[in-house]
């Protein structure tokens, strides 16, 4: 028996009592991804992702680890809702509009000690203490570098479009735009570098690509080392009691680790390993996060069809963003069909073993986007469920 049938085989006996769509994550292979991700953060510690988790349950599960300290958010509600359950290091990764949670968060003495916010330009400053309906605490400030690299005099630009400011100087400059205004307390610089932390740099059948993105990541990586030492440098001239600087991403943490400059790694997603992640040539992490949809149809020899499963993940569309049929092997969708939005048809010898209501066991593209479909995750240990935790959804909450 292969480890992935022998997998099957326990996901199967844990979840004999649950009927599917049902979704899982396996605590060995989280913890172990959990281990791994210490191993090669090298000592700095971890900032946990939550959207790549979205499950409260499993954030406070590895911060209780060594090696991880404080979140990375996506939303001020979010980050406001965690600082209600007592999580005092939250920093969102995103700048934000939602004057609302601006408001209870400058009202708020625990809230505003507890939640950084992210800016990258003078107008959020200002919108912010717009929405402040009196409330006088002092914010927290994160600023983010924009991390892209840029060849050929700017005429070619690889990476995400996220901040404007790229330079030493831009960034210092808005660090004096924060110091000098009221109400605002400088404390880290976040730098994440997309392109070298979430492109697989072994895609199967394309060797050429392949090749061709391992050269732009060492390129963009030496750039980026020399230019982030150089940003942190310029701010700490304006704030010199800077609390942190936020890099990095479960494909580079080895990497922006051994950057003296960055004093913490953010991660999130190599706790799930998500099928994206299967293209990468720094780790090799273990499944943990899976969903389950029951076979209802038997249309003829070598297919069978499941309910849904058509859940694909955010970013540029594309066969990269589908989930993966996973367990058991060797199934793959219907060209002409693909995963749908009611039913999925699957092909190949495997489903002529499967009975109408057993499990077919996929692998979402990204992590967290997988708590979308589900309100409660089944902790599964050995060939056993031990508890059964809800996601963001679960607890009634989209925040985005």
């Amino acid at each position: 028996m292969t480890a992935r049938a022998a997998d099957r085989a326990r996901y199967d006996r844990a979840t004999a009592h649950l009927d599917a769509p049902v979704a899982i994550v396996d605590l060995e292979a989280f913890d172990a991804n959990a281990d791994d991700l210490v191993r090669r953060a090298a000592g700095k510690p971890i900032r946990v992702a939550s959207k790549s988790l979205r499950c409260r349950a499993l954030l406070e599960r590895v911060l209780d680890r060594d090696g991880f300290a404080g979140i990375m958010s996506f939303t001020l509600a979010e980050s406001l809702w965690l600082a209600r359950f007592g999580f005092d290091d939250v920093l969102l990764a995103y700048p934000s509009a939602d004057r609302k949670a601006f408001a209870e968060l400058t009202g708020d003495p625990k809230f505003a000690g507890a939640v950084t916010v992210m800016v990258d330009d003078p107008a959020q400053l200002r919108l912010i203490d717009e929405a402040r309906q009196g409330g006088t605490e002092v914010v927290r400030v994160c600023l983010e570098l924009d991390t892209s690299l840029k060849l050929l005099g700017g005429r070619v630009r690889v990476g995400a479009l996220r901040s404007p400011l790229h330079s030493p100087a831009q960034v210092a400059e808005m660090a004096r735009a924060v110091s000098r205004r009221p109400g605002f307390k400088l404390v880290g610089i976040m730098a994440y570098e997309g392109h070298v932390a979430g492109v697989g740099d072994a895609v199967e059948g394309r060797p050429l690509r392949s090749r061709a993105v391992r050269l732009m990541q060492s390129t963009a990586r030496k750039e980026l080392a020399q230019r982030r030492a150089e940003v942190v440098r310029a701010v700490r001239a304006v704030e010199p009691e800077l609390e942190f600087v936020n890099g990095g991403g479960t494909g580079s943490v080895q990497h922006t680790a051994a950057e003296d400059a960055v004093t913490e790694i953010a991660a999130g997603s190599g706790l799930y390993v998500p099928r994206l992640f299967d293209n990468y040539t720094s780790f090799t992490g273990r499944p943990a996060a899976l969903f389950a949809q029951p076979v209802v149809r038997r249309p003829g020899v070598g297919v069978v069809t499941v309910l849904g499963g058509g859940y694909p993940a955010s970013g540029a569309p594309g066969h990269d963003r589908l989930p993966v049929p996973y367990l058991p092997e060797g199934l793959k969708y219907d060209p002409q069909e693909g995963p749908g939005e009611v039913q999925t048809p699957l092909l190949g010898s495997a489903a002529d073993d499967l009975l109408i209501g057993d499990k077919v066991w996929f692998r979402h593209a990204k992590a967290g986007e997988l708590c979308e479909r589900f309100d409660t995750l089944h902790l599964v240990q050995g060939d056993e469920v031990t508890a059964a935790v809800p996601t963001y959804r679960g607890e009634g909450h989209t925040f985005l």
